[in-house]
């Protein structure tokens, strides 16, 4: 399926940043980011929660001002953000409608223009042949059909007349993606696509983008979508010297020279630490020679010890000075994800699902068994019931029929896709207030730790929820969709730690990488 945009559009599709600085409350978020894409570039946004990735996208949508810097824009801008504009008494005809408010107006003036120019206005030729080249450059008579096709693929709601409060989270994210893609904008900024995806979905929404002609910059989790898709990649996490990083050559090519980087960087760091700490040894040892010298036994060549002195003074001096000019300018590199030691159930069986069913939600009876160190991952569409599969195995939903039984003494952590949090507790408070003395397995940056939960970023909370589960340190792990909104990086870090823990790990999820990382593991097809 090819792109929409005319020619005319696709030359003058560009974004570009240079030094751009964004900071909330004196504290920076972005720091001298450059970027520069035309038609054709495919731009993915990585690095930690909390870096700055969305910030970044509000920069170029223009909902975002900057404290320093330039950024320009030419041609219409599509965003998908994490937020749906409408609220729950509009429908899905109004959405549409409001993601194709640019299609629609350019055929309002296009109409308009016509019947100037049939009743032979003043300056009508002009005004026609701007408004045709509008509608022209959006196709803006394909667009609604463009819409359908993406609604059937992302298996989303085509009932223009449903009101969006019947809808959930996923299926509203779903329309609007699809209006997105059928919307012909020159750019599109697009936070977290695919998110509320199943298989199907992310083959539609792969092959559009691969296909699409403008720019695309997009922030997402989905390393497959990434390798599939990017032309470019900008890291916004700390580099060696503190700014951000752009990489040609796609996905794959950025992994290795982040990996090179990092390897660099950490040999650098060692090696001026150990060159301080060698410092600080010979000023340690010259201290002491000059306190033995200068207080020399009695009777023992006091005055040849004395004589030295002055030397060793010296020498003492020489040191602190090295020691004052030695700097380590190399920063330390970022934390890795450490998963704390989960325990192993050390029954049979922990836990035990037979002929579960739940009405309209989960139809087909479900029989499984989980003990010690077993697998699964739990596959399926859309509405097959994945999640509430697991909310039934961790105890959070009664089935309708069948039964569900847990070992006596298991410990079960559940990580369900929505967040639950008080809002006005910090991440430290509330750690501390369910698992005092419990660690953070380097989920969280210091600054998050101690801010209301109410301000942290959609990452950021997906993270504490992540810190929460592991800190209760279950013997079984239920994970719905644990990758979303995670960064790529701390994603291959669980991923591996999740193939090593000694607990038990059920898994479900549309995350290709993820599906393509436990391809090994037993699979229950929904």
């Amino acid at each position: 399926m090819s792109s929409p945009l005319s020619p005319a559009l696709v030359r003058t599709a560009h974004v570009r940043l240079s030094d751009v600085h964004v900071s909330f409350g004196g504290r920076p978020v972005l720091a001298g980011v450059d970027l520069v894409a035309a038609a054709g570039d495919r731009v993915a946004i990585v690095g930690e929660n909390g870096r700055g990735k969305t910030t970044l996208l509000r920069v170029l949508a223009g909902t975002q001002p900057v404290d320093q810097g330039e950024v320009v824009r030419a041609g219409s801008i599509g965003v998908a953000d994490q937020q749906i504009p409408l609220g729950d008494s509009e429908t899905v005809g109004d959405l549409i409608d409001l993601e194709l408010a640019a299609v629609r107006s350019a055929l309002a003036n296009l109409e308009a223009a016509t019947t100037a120019l049939a009743e032979s206005k003043p300056g009508a030729d002009d005004a026609f042949a701007a408004a045709l080249a509008d509608a022209e450059a959006l196709d803006a008579w394909d667009a609604d059909r463009r819409v359908e096709v993406s609604l059937a693929a992302l298996n989303a709601v085509d009932d223009r007349s449903r009101t969006l409060g019947t809808l959930s989270v996923g299926q509203r994210h779903r329309v609007r993606l699809a209006c997105l893609l059928g919307a012909g904008h020159s750019v599109l900024l697009l936070d977290e696509p695919t998110n509320h995806l199943d298989a199907s979905g992310l083959a539609h929404l792969t092959e559009r983008l691969r296909a699409y002609s403008g720019v695309v910059v997009l922030v997402s989790h989905d390393r497959a979508l990434l390798a599939d898709i990017a032309t470019t990649v900008l890291d916004l996490d700390p580099s060696s010297d503190g700014r951000p990083r752009g990489y040609g050559g796609g996905y794959a090519a950025y992994v290795e020279a982040r990996q090179a980087e990092r390897a660099r960087w950490e040999a650098l760091h060692a090696e001026q630490l150990a060159e301080r700490q060698r410092l600080v040894d010979d000023l340690s040892a010259a201290q002491n020679r000059l306190r033995d010298n200068w207080r020399p036994e009695k009777g023992h060549g006091k005055h040849t010890r004395a004589t030295r002195a002055p030397g060793l003074v010296r020498a003492v001096h020489r040191r602190q000075e090295d020691l004052r000019a030695h700097v380590v300018a190399v920063p330390p590199p970022p934390a890795r994800f450490v998963m704390p030691e989960l325990p192993q159930h050390q029954g049979t069986v922990a836990l035990r699902a037979a002929g579960v069913t739940v009405a309209g939600r989960l139809d087909h009876p479900v029989d499984l068994t989980l003990g010690g160190a077993d697998r699964l991952v739990v596959t399926g569409p859309n509405g097959a019931g994945k999640s509430t599969l697991l909310t039934v195995l961790a105890g959070m939903l009664e089935p309708t029929a069948g039964t569900v039984t847990r070992a006596r003494s298991v410990r079960i952590g559940w990580l369900g896709q929505e967040s639950d949090l008080p809002a006005r507790r910090t991440a430290a408070e509330l750690l501390e207030q369910r698992f005092p003395g419990s660690a953070d397995p380097g989920l969280l940056s210091g600054y998050d730790r101690h801010r209301p939960i109410a301000e942290l970023s959609t990452g950021a909370r997906r993270r504490l929820d992540l810190a929460l589960v592991l800190a209760a340190r279950p013997q079984v792990l239920l994970l719905d969709e644990p990758t979303n909104h995670l960064s790529a990086t701390l994603v291959d870090e669980l991923t591996a730690a999740l193939a090593s823990t000694p607990a038990a790990v059920v898994v479900a999820t549309h995350d290709r990488q993820l599906l393509r990382d436990t391809a090994s593991w037993p699979r229950l097809a929904l």
